[in-house]
């Protein structure tokens, strides 16, 4: 499983760009997805139900019994770090709401217990 300390490798890199998505893009994000699995992992009856693979960003949607929360982090190439200190996460009705509700930022060594308290909060 991916840890923080191999995503925090990637701070300060400059991603490749272009019109195909970079290797580096790629490795990158199959490392947080899995980062993102083994939050998972570590708390019972989360699960990581529909990701958005993009260019060279990536939304997600966790699921804690019927309620969701909608994560996303901006593209990589133009917002440097922004994937590790500007993390967007919302409350969402389904694993289709992209509007959802209050637009909350964290980072990615508080996301965990970000995500607790959103999941605790009155849906």
């Amino acid at each position: 499983m991916t840890t923080i300390k191999d995503l925090e490798k990637c701070l300060n890199y400059e991603f490749s760009s272009g019109g195909i998505t970079g290797e580096d893009y790629k490795i990158f994000q199959r490392k947080y997805i899995n980062y993102l699995k083994s939050l998972c992992a570590n708390n019972y009856g989360w699960e990581l139900c529909k990701v958005n693979k993009n260019h060279y960003e990536f939304t997600a949607f966790f699921r804690c019994d019927t309620r969701y929360i909608y994560f996303s982090i901006s593209d990589v190439r133009f917002w440097a770090n922004e994937w590790y200190n500007n993390i967007l996460i919302r409350k969402a009705n389904s694993d289709n709401d992209y509007a959802g509700g209050r637009n909350i930022f964290t980072t990615l060594p508080n996301l965990q217990h970000s995500l607790i308290t959103l999941f605790n909060k009155e849906f």
